[in-house]
């Protein structure tokens, strides 16, 4: 039995006493074998103070400093997702993951080349090797996906059109249909990383940076999230949004659509997208999966929810996920996801 705690979507900066920046939320981390987030933004030091933009076409974004890595030592996170769409440019991946090494924390989903990008993070607990891959959908289509030589993050693209509505001859002005697809080449490759890490190590899970806010799933999502289940994906884990989504029990194992944010100091989120969601997996003869729901509060500081707050938040997501033929159950502020483990 090994047990897992994730998280969504962590951008840590501007702090002085980082080491603080999960205080609220560490007994919930610290019971765990292993502990995982999305390090939504590069540890790398910004540029901003000589005026010119981290990230040109999100001029607003600022890049964490280096010293922001102590949250996640002082949290002890494990390891990291670095596939999401502000870690760029290729330079500003690098350098984060140096201090990532330097550090001691794990991560996937970038590096320096195209094998690197793929590979898992490895981590074994309890004699059984538990293998994390990282991959974004959202991303800047110019320079920011890794090559076979260059740096990057790994990819899983989508494809987008527009069906026309059916009543669109009775109705005009009714609005398309919104139709997505994975690219194909990435969807091969996913599989393919999936199968080859299942091969070698006891568990996997996927890391997603896909989807769009609310509680509406693109179709995409439910394709790559079902293929890297169908690849023997124990659980996919994702993030993005910045809100919370549905999770759902396909073939025995889950898809968590989105965790929304945890610790997230981005001036530009304050206030907005607070609620999130701690997931506690265990993996073993009788898998569980529970949920606790997190927010960040008026000093933007990250904490759990009780009582009727954290109910609330997770009656939500019972009806969401619901709607994925996945049940739910609510009870003092923890919900337990029904069916892991049939059929897989």
């Amino acid at each position: 039995m090994i047990t897992l705690v994730l998280g969504g979507d962590v951008n840590v900066q501007g702090r002085a006493e980082p080491s603080k920046a999960f205080e609220l939320v560490n007994p919930l981390l610290q019971g765990a074998d292993l502990r995982f987030v999305n390090l939504e933004g590069p540890l790398s030091g910004t540029a901003g103070n000589s005026g010119v933009a981290d990230i040109p076409h999100e001029p607003n974004w600022r890049h964490s400093a280096p010293e922001m890595v102590e949250a996640l030592t002082a949290a002890g996170i494990d390891v990291v997702s670095c596939a999401n769409n502000v870690t760029y440019p290729p330079a500003a991946a690098l350098a984060s993951l140096a201090v990532l090494d330097e550090a001691g924390i794990a991560h996937c989903g970038a590096g320096a080349g195209l094998a690197a990008a793929h590979a898992p993070a490895v981590l074994e607990r309890a004699g059984q090797k538990v293998a994390f891959l990282a991959y974004t959908s959202l991303c800047w289509p110019f320079g920011q996906g890794v090559q076979v030589t260059a740096p990057g993050v790994a990819q899983a693209l989508a494809t987008t059109s527009y069906q026309p509505d059916p009543r669109v001859a009775d109705v005009p002005g009714r609005p398309p249909l919104v139709r997505t697809a994975p690219v194909p080449e990435d969807l091969e490759r996913l599989v393919a990383d999936v199968r080859r890490a299942k091969a070698a190590n006891d568990h996997v899970v996927v890391s997603m940076h896909w989807g769009l806010p609310g509680a509406d799933l693109t179709e995409y999502q439910v394709t790559y999230g079902r293929a890297a289940i169908d690849a023997g994906a124990d659980l996919v884990a994702g993030h993005g949004p910045h809100t919370i989504q549905a999770v759902e029990v396909y073939r025995g194992r889950a898809i968590l659509y989105s965790l929304g944010n945890l610790v997230f100091d981005w001036p530009a989120m304050r206030g907005r997208h607070v609620d999130g969601l701690l997931a506690g997996c265990i993996f073993g003869d009788e898998p569980r999966l529970e949920l606790i729901p997190v927010r960040r509060n008026a000093d933007n500081e990250c904490e759990p929810l009780t009582g009727e707050e954290a109910d609330l938040v997770l009656r939500y997501v019972a009806d969401v996920s619901a709607q994925r033929a996945t049940a739910v159950t609510v009870r003092d502020g923890i919900a337990s996801v029904a069916g892991l483990g049939v059929g897989a």
